[in-house]
């Protein structure tokens, strides 16, 4: 797989992840900052990290399966490795313009 298979493919996981929403938060998870990594190796391998707004979040089973088979129906990914991460701890400086703007943050 080239490189730019690649960046075409982690740019649909990108789409994808956008439509993903944490019930409680008009924002999508990606815009919010929770993807921490998105790596997609020749045989079609994704090793993603991501988090959650607080480690209690009670829609995180909802939230995880959503990304999980979102991400896993993207042309080209293979497998896909979830890894849930709490280091670095998110906090508001990680989310997208356009979510602050949405959350009445700016």
């Amino acid at each position: 797989m080239t490189q730019e298979e690649k960046t075409k493919i982690e740019e649909r996981i990108v789409d994808v992840l956008k439509t993903v929403y944490d019930p409680e938060i008009p924002v999508n998870i990606y815009d919010l900052g929770m993807i921490y990594k998105i790596e997609v190796d020749d045989s079609g391998a994704l090793d993603m990290d991501m988090t959650f707004t607080a480690p209690s979040c009670p829609a995180a089973d909802f939230i995880l399966e959503d990304v999980r088979s979102k991400v896993e129906s993207v042309e080209g990914i293979r497998t896909a490795n979830i890894n849930l991460v709490f280091e670095p701890a998110w906090d508001q400086s990680m989310m997208s313009e356009e979510a602050r703007v949405e959350l009445g943050f700016d």
